[in-house]
């Protein structure tokens, strides 16, 4: 069996943030985000770990993330490029915004043999999931269609600084996804949390428990080919109708995955609480939660000495 490569997605370019989040200090010692999710995989048993990153970053991206990283992992880039799409297609006239996050991990086919974790580069996730999930990757074979994902609650996941795109899950008796629903403005409220279907317009209330996905998944060598199909699907159907906003989701692609019976996923639930930088007024706060955690003995000062 192939040990499992943790896969982070790190192409975002941070509208709502302001700036490139992924790379953004986070305490006294010059540490992201995406340091602390990296040390907490490779304490779990991960020992490669492949970016997904835009070569207009690279150059800052290795200099201060990958170089470091590299001393201690073994480290490979894959390049998210608008022009990265399959032949006879071309990219609508005007149209910038990234393909989105099915995109991203299709574009990861030519360097992943085995199974693979994914995670968002700018979200903390705690050290419990990278544990569970790989001990799910190495207790399961290759070729299984058997796929995982950490659910956290939705209440744990949300700011106050304003809106949040989460995919709204629903498992079976047996802890297995049904369904998962993108939603893409859910809000906090005095009481719990609603989201809307009309941009904000109206909201709809929601458990603040709810089991919500933030893109920790765990796969097998066999779905890339899946997103390849359903990539061609989102250019055939959503960006016809779509040209320049549309996405190619992956918690959307996923769901249309198992509700046609390719494939199962198995929902991990963490009891860690899930902190990111959604905007620049989250930092404070995402500042002072790793240094509580350090102050608890979470992780050393400094992480990669």
């Amino acid at each position: 069996m192939n040990k499992p490569v943790l896969v982070i997605m790190a192409a975002g370019m941070g509208s709502r943030y302001g700036g490139l989040k992924q790379m953004d200090s986070m305490d006294e010692q010059g540490h992201r985000i995406i340091d602390f999710s990296i040390y907490a995989a490779k304490e779990a048993g991960f020992k490669k770990v492949v970016f997904i990153i835009k070569h207009a970053i690279e150059e800052d991206f290795k200099a201060l993330v990958g170089d470091p990283i590299s001393k201690h992992m073994e480290v490979e880039y894959v390049f998210q490029e608008l022009d990265k799409i399959p032949a006879g297609y071309s990219i609508p006239d005007g149209r910038t915004k990234p393909w989105g996050t099915t995109h991203a991990i299709s574009c990861c086919k030519d360097v992943i043999d085995g199974p693979f974790m994914v995670i968002n580069a700018d979200d903390y996730y705690g050290k419990e999931g990278y544990k569970i999930m790989y001990d799910f990757l190495t207790s399961t074979a290759d070729d299984e269609k058997s796929y995982a994902m950490v659910a956290y609650e939705l209440g744990k996941t949300l700011t106050e600084k304003g809106s949040v795109t989460r995919g709204v899950c629903k498992t079976d008796g047996s802890g297995y996804l049904q369904d998962i629903v993108e939603r893409k403005t859910i809000v906090m409220t005095k009481d719990g949390a609603a989201y809307s279907e009309d941009d904000g317009q109206t909201f709809i209330d929601i458990d603040p428990a709810t089991p919500v996905s933030m893109n920790m998944w765990g796969f097998k060598k066999g779905l890339l080919a899946e997103l390849e199909s359903a990539f061609v699907r989102f250019l055939n159907e959503d960006v016809a109708s779509n040209p320049l906003k549309a996405e190619a989701l992956l918690p959307s692609d996923i769901d249309r995955i198992i509700k046609s019976g390719k494939a199962t996923v198995k929902v991990l639930t963490s009891s860690d609480r899930w902190f990111g930088v959604t905007y620049q007024e989250d930092k404070p706060y995402v500042v002072e939660n790793i240094k509580a955690l350090k102050d608890a003995g979470e992780y050393p000062e400094k992480l990669w000495p």
